[in-house]
C-alpha cells in the first residue's frame, strides 16, 4: 500500500508541478531567464564536470570496497542532472521561477546526451545507456505537461490564472505525501547503509553540489539559490532508468540512488525554506519573483 502511495504521489507531484509551472510562465520569460550565456555555461560545468567528479571521488574514498553497488549508485546520481523537483524548490526559496524551469529543462536535455557518453568512462565495462529510455520518461512526465501549461497560458490567460493555484496545491500536497512515504519505504535500506560510508558520502555530495552551484550563481542571491538547488538536486529518474537497465540484480545500486534522493529532498526543502525566509526579509513587498529576468553575474 505504501509503495503504491509513493508511485501515485510521485507521479501526481511531477505532473501537477510541471503543469503549474507552465500555467504561471511564458516561453519568452523562460527563454530570457536562460539567455545569460556565462551563467548557463557555469551551470553546465558544475553539473556535468564538478559534481560527477565529487561523486566519483567521494565514492572511491568513503564507501567500503565491499559495497561496489553503493559506489555505482552514487556515481549514477552524480552524473544525472535536471530534476523535476527543482521548480518546487525554487518556489519554496522564493527565487526566479522562470530561471528554475529553464535551468531544469537545459540540464535534463543535456543529461539525455551526456549519460551515454560519460557513464561508460566512469563505470568501464559495466554499463550501457539507452538514451531513448531516459528521454521517453522525461518527455512524457516533464516536458509534455509543462508544454500543455505554457500553451494554455498563452491562449487563455484567465483560465490559466484560475487553474494554476489548484495545480500548485495538488503538487504541494503530493510532495508532502511523497517525502513521508519515501522515508517509510526506504527506512530499512537507509539503515542498511550505516557503517558502509554511504550516508556520509551522500551528504558530502549533496552539500558539495549545493556549495559549488551556489558559488557559481553569482549575484543576486536569488540567482545563487537557483543554481545551488539545481546543482544539488540530481535527476533520480534518469539514474533509476540506468540502474534498472544495467544493475537490476544489484539492490545496492538502487538503494544508493534512493538514499541520495530521500536525504536530498529533506535537506534541500529545508534549505529552500531558509532561503525563502531570507529572500522575504530582503524584499517583503515583492511576494512573487516567478517572472523576474535573470540578471548578469
Amino acid at each position: 500500500m505504501i509503495l503504491v502511495l509513493v508511485q501515485v504521489s510521485g507521479l501526481l507531484f511531477v505532473l501537477a508541478s510541471m503543469l503549474a509551472m507552465g500555467l504561471s510562465l511564458t516561453i519568452p520569460a523562460i527563454a530570457k531567464s536562460v539567455s545569460n550565456v556565462r551563467l548557463m555555461v557555469l551551470a553546465l560545468v558544475v553539473n556535468f564536470i564538478v559534481v560527477p567528479a565529487i561523486a566519483y571521488g567521494t565514492a572511491e574514498l568513503l564507501i567500503s570496497d565491499s559495497h561496489p553497488g553503493l559506489k555505482t549508485g552514487l556515481v549514477l546520481v552524480g552524473a544525472a542532472a535536471g530534476a523535476p523537483f527543482l521548480p518546487k524548490l525554487v518556489q519554496t526559496a522564493r527565487g526566479p521561477l522562470a530561471l528554475g524551469v529553464g535551468l531544469m529543462v537545459l540540464l535534463m536535455l543535456v543529461t539525455i546526451v551526456y549519460l551515454p557518453l560519460v557513464l561508460p568512462l566512469l563505470l568501464p565495462g559495466s554499463v550501457e545507456v539507452d538514451s531513448w529510455q531516459i528521454a521517453k520518461s522525461l518527455i512524457l512526465l516533464m516536458l509534455l505537461p509543462l508544454g500543455i501549461g505554457l500553451v494554455i497560458r498563452a491562449r487563455n490567460p484567465d483560465f490559466a490564472a484560475t487553474f494554476q493555484p489548484v495545480a500548485t496545491q495538488v503538487s504541494t500536497v503530493a510532495v508532502g505525501f511523497l517525502l513521508v512515504a519515501l522515508l517509510v519505504v526506504n527506512f530499512e535500506k537507509i539503515i542498511s547503509t550505516v557503517g558502509t560510508g554511504g550516508i556520509l558520502a551522500a551528504l558530502i555530495v549533496l552539500v558539495g553540489a549545493f556549495a559549488v552551484g551556489f558559488l557559481a550563481g553569482g549575484r543576486p542571491e536569488e540567482q545563487r539559490s537557483v543554481l545551488g538547488l539545481g546543482t544539488a538536486q540530481r535527476n533520480l529518474s534518469a539514474a533509476i532508468v540506468v540502474a534498472a537497465q544495467n544493475f537490476g540484480d544489484d539492490a545496492e545500486v538502487i538503494t544508493m540512488v534512493m538514499l541520495v534522493g530521500v536525504i536530498g529532498l529533506i535537506i534541500l526543502f529545508a534549505a529552500a525554506g531558509e532561503l525563502g525566509k531570507r529572500s522575504l526579509a530582503r524584499s517583503p513587498t515583492v511576494p512573487d519573483k516567478a517572472d523576474d529576468a535573470t540578471s548578469s553575474t
